[in-house]
């Protein structure tokens, strides 16, 4: 066996902890056949892809890296969203198993660089799952979903303060800490706004959130204001694409604002902002492109149509888009 597949004996110990914490769960959690049978796959699935990372595997896989492979992750993640919202259960089903991969395809990787296994990814969800849940495999009470958010969040915090040790025990633990830089703007603010409201830091209400916006759009209206030298409630009408704004760094500031309230409209209703923006940006797809295919029926371009007819267009679009005259 190469050196680079052989057991650590580091591994060791954390087997045991995980054997142990099998025998404490086996009351608990029952492992049917459909288990079984599902476990039985996944070892195939990682004795594939090991065999395509071989030296007499495939020259793809076995030039692959982390870095290499991060579009994919990404790309497949929005895949499944899509075929979730498609309707096709084996279209989604399919686009799962494609992101199933990749955690294996890093896995393996991760492997044969002797840094983790297949197996300590899935005992790290596992015993995080239990430590988690401790109003159902412990003590805890949690009565409503609400309480259980509250407690996820301060088991997290817990965990982090350990990672950090006992040289920033001083340092009190940020609740928002862990928020990912990485992640796409409004998933960010999805996620520090989400965590702020576990601890009762939120409006009462939507209507406080709507208040909030206008409070952003009047900011705004006086930043155009002070570009066009006119008035608020006049400002706003007036400025154009080609309006100048001499503080263009308290513009890019006041935008943030408007964005990251609007978010919260969604987040405090429940809904993903990511998923919602992407929603919105196929049905405009959709809906412009019907505008284009409306104007070549006539024989001319879309950039040709007058603007009050584009508008007009939109609106047929919007409603429904009836046959044309």
């Amino acid at each position: 066996m190469p050196d680079r597949l052989k057991p650590k004996t580091r591994r060791a110990q954390p087997q045991r902890k995980a054997r142990k914490q099998s025998r404490r769960d086996r009351s608990l959690i029952r492992v049917t056949a459909r288990d079984r049978a599902a476990g039985a796959w996944f070892a195939r699935l990682v004795a594939l892809q090991e065999r395509l990372c071989a030296a007499n595997g495939c020259p793809w896989d076995r030039e692959q890296t982390h870095a290499s492979l991060r579009k994919y992750l990404i790309e497949e993640t929005y895949e499944v969203l899509d075929a979730m919202d498609s309707g096709d259960m084996a279209e989604f089903a399919s686009e799962m198993g494609d992101l199933l991969l990749q955690i294996v395809f890093h896995s393996v990787l991760a492997e044969h660089a002797g840094t983790f296994t297949i197996s300590d990814v899935i005992e790290a969800i596992y015993t995080k799952m239990i430590r988690r849940h401790p109003h159902v495999f412990g003590d805890a009470k949690a009565a409503t979903s609400g309480a259980v958010l509250k407690k996820w969040e301060e088991i997290k915090a817990g965990e982090r303060a350990q990672k950090r040790g006992a040289k920033d025990e001083k340092e009190p633990e940020s609740v928002l800490a862990g928020v990912p830089r990485s992640l796409p703007a409004a998933l960010e603010a999805y996620q520090l706004t989400r965590r702020a409201s576990h601890i009762g830091f939120d409006w009462e209400s939507l209507q406080g959130i709507f208040d909030k916006i206008d409070e952003e759009k009047r900011e705004l209206a006086e930043l155009a204001g002070s570009a066009t030298g006119q008035s608020q409630s006049d400002a706003a009408a007036r400025v154009t694409k080609s309006t100048p704004f001499k503080d263009s760094a308290r513009a890019e500031e006041e935008v943030g604002d408007l964005l990251f309230a609007a978010i919260n409209v969604s987040r405090f209703l429940g809904v993903d902002p990511e998923i919602a923006l992407k929603k919105a940006n196929r049905k405009f797809k959709d809906r412009f492109q019907w505008m284009e295919r409306a104007a070549a029926a006539e024989n001319r371009k879309l950039a040709d149509v007058p603007r009050d007819q584009m508008e007009e267009l939109w609106n047929r679009a919007k409603r429904g888009r009836p046959a044309q005259t």
